[in-house]
């Protein structure tokens, strides 16, 4: 087991990774820009580096700043969180080479995976079904458009997060959303590379969580829902899934081990599926990473992904079996909450906190790096803290949620908070029967009303 490893990120992912090793009993390096010298996990880890001026680009997406940044202090491994440079395989690359573990995949499937068409091609090798759909350029994708029918998703073949994606219902917009698409790809992951998939109407998001080791373990978790988005980016998610079954669930679990050991698959990872109506499932994507609602798995299984992530770095076996992983012993919801207005399209907010009250009692657990007095800077991703509550079954979950929400406050910020509130109040999603047009059809609604 290492001694001491640094954590590559900020805000309330930091925190929890910090807490992870107090408990392992690993030493804690913490990294910090020029605009987080107040942020809580530099007070809570055993040492600290600032590693450069605010931006991103200048601090914690400076792969060689944080590499000396292990070396000063005598870090054995980097933990790279979410974001910033967890699914990059030339930062995996290069800790590999400077003798760092890299708590995480190798970067050999941190690149197969992280490619969008290779990861689809990989899926179909290994008989997990897949979303109709082809690759190439801009005459070759919409000869592609016209096979699959309209409507179809234009994608980035190298990114996720939304950008560099488009839905295209009609052939005479294809040509310049190809465009838009590649310019945008482009521009937030250095490569326009598109392709094209068949538009599934009212999906569900289900994903499933994996755990690999060294030796070939591998095993899967429960599903979680992501269906509650806003332009793509998740809002609220939970487990089990209302519209999975036990017999749906274990050939959700069955395809994602198979996908797994199929590219040599090692520590966590997601495999991101779209479930149709009918009850078909088709793999989207791998997030090879921690991903930000992991805490909904702990929550339902009693596991620790984060321990368990560093265990496996350190070339350990899994220290569960699949029997053990599959355990459902409660309903969870998490929410993220927001620095962001949803009344001015979910614009950011960034600001003092002038005031914090965090909910608490049976069931409820707050993952933040807030405290009163701190200022939210306006240079990273807008998440200030997840409410993650367990109930005995789903409408114990919701009651709990409600009551948990109602006492979440943050001063001085507009935040989601009120929207998660507004979900959870919404008979479509408290009967389990939504997909992932549930946020808007909400807001329009809102909008509608208002005017």
């Amino acid at each position: 087991m290492f001694n001491k490893v640094l954590i590559a990120n900020r805000g309330e992912i930091a925190v929890r990774v910090i807490r992870a090793l107090r408990e392992l009993g690993i030493k804690s390096v913490a990294v910090y820009s020029e605009a987080d010298r107040q942020s809580r996990h530099l007070a809570l880890a055993d040492e600290s580096v600032c590693i450069g001026p605010a931006p991103a680009r200048d601090s914690y997406l400076k792969a060689e700043r944080i590499l000396s940044a292990a070396k000063i202090t005598g870090a054995q491994a980097v933990h790279p969180g979410y974001g910033f440079l967890s699914e990059n395989a030339s930062f995996s690359k290069a800790c590999r080479d400077q003798g760092l573990r890299f708590i995480g995949p190798s970067p050999e499937a941190i690149s197969s995976l992280g490619h969008k068409i290779e990861a689809k091609e990989i899926a179909r090798k290994a008989g997990v079904p897949v979303v109709p759909g082809a690759a190439g350029e801009g005459p070759a994708l919409a000869e592609a458009a016209r096979k699959v029918g309209f409507p179809v998703m234009v994608k980035a073949a190298a990114g996720g997060g939304g950008k560099g994606l488009r839905l295209v219902r009609e052939e005479r917009l294809l040509s310049s959303e190809i465009e838009k698409a590649s310019g945008e790809a482009k521009a937030a992951f250095g490569d326009g590379t598109l392709y094209l998939e068949k538009f599934i109407e009212h999906p569900r998001h289900v994903e499933i969580q994996i755990a690999a080791d060294e030796a070939g373990g591998v095993v899967a978790f429960p599903e979680r829902d992501c269906s509650v988005q806003r332009r793509h980016q998740k809002l609220i998610e939970e487990a089990p899934s209302p519209a999975v079954t036990p017999a749906l669930r274990e050939k959700l679990q069955s395809s994602a081990i198979r996908l797994a050991k199929a590219c040599g698959y090692t520590n966590v990872g997601t495999v991101e599926f779209l479930l149709d109506r009918s009850g078909e499932y088709y793999f989207i994507e791998v997030n090879t990473r921690l991903q930000v609602e992991h805490p909904v798995t702990e929550m339902v299984t009693g596991l620790d992904l984060v321990h368990e992530q560093i265990r496996l770095a350190a070339g350990l076996p899994l220290s569960f079996d699949s029997e053990r992983a599959s355990r459902i012993s409660a309903h969870c919801i998490e929410h993220r909450v927001n620095a962001e207005d949803p009344s001015r399209g979910f614009a950011p907010c960034p600001g003092l906190v002038e005031g914090l009250t965090l909910p608490a009692g049976p069931g409820v657990r707050v993952e933040t790096h807030l405290y009163p007095g701190y200022t939210v800077p306006s240079y990273y991703d807008s998440l200030l803290a997840k409410l993650i509550v367990s109930g005995q079954d789903r409408p114990a979950a919701l009651s709990r949620a409600l009551r948990a929400l109602g006492e979440f406050s943050v001063g001085g910020l507009k935040t989601t908070l009120p929207f998660h509130r507004r979900v959870l109040q919404d008979e479509r999603f408290r009967s389990g029967d939504f997909d992932t047009s549930l946020a808007d059809i909400l807001l329009q609604e809102d909008a509608h009303a208002g005017s």
